[in-house]
């Protein structure tokens, strides 16, 4: 099981950099877009360091990045004005949907050979997996 899933997330790191060439961004790039267009509000730049697990400072260059490429923009926080909420501009979302259509329908073919049962527990295990990887990526920076 181990050996399956080390060659699945080889496999998914080797499709995000094929998708990140295809749209001809950063794959850290399009990581962050996707996680932002995951996200039901706009977020701040530390909120995106912490998603990506970037520093402060390498996300807001990445947001000066996408915004200089027209995919996200800044808008003041209502909330506190000294502070910018990003958010994927409406040509990101087309660019990236577009991009998945393709693969998004191949995605759908291989869960649709599994029932309701099968997909929640494939569901948890992702979930878990992708917790524990979030976890071990902690450990290892602050050991670094």
């Amino acid at each position: 099981m181990m050996d399956e899933s080390q060659r699945h997330y080889a496999a998914y790191v080797l499709f995000n950099q094929a998708m990140a060439d295809h749209l001809q961004i950063h794959s850290t790039d399009l990581q962050c877009m996707g996680l932002l267009g995951m996200e039901s509000r706009p977020v701040s730049t530390g909120e995106i360091a912490r998603l990506t697990g970037l520093t402060p400072g390498s996300a807001t260059r990445m947001v000066d990045r996408l915004e200089k490429a027209g995919l996200v923009v800044r808008q003041p926080d209502p909330a506190d004005r000294r502070r910018a909420l990003v958010t994927l501009t409406p040509l990101a979302r087309e660019r990236v949907g577009a991009a998945w259509d393709v693969p998004g329908k191949a995605f759908a073919e291989v869960l649709e050979k599994y029932d309701d049962a099968e997909l929640a527990v494939i569901a948890d295990y992702l979930h878990r997996a992708a917790e524990a990887g979030r976890a071990q990526a902690d450990r290892l920076t602050k050991e670094a």
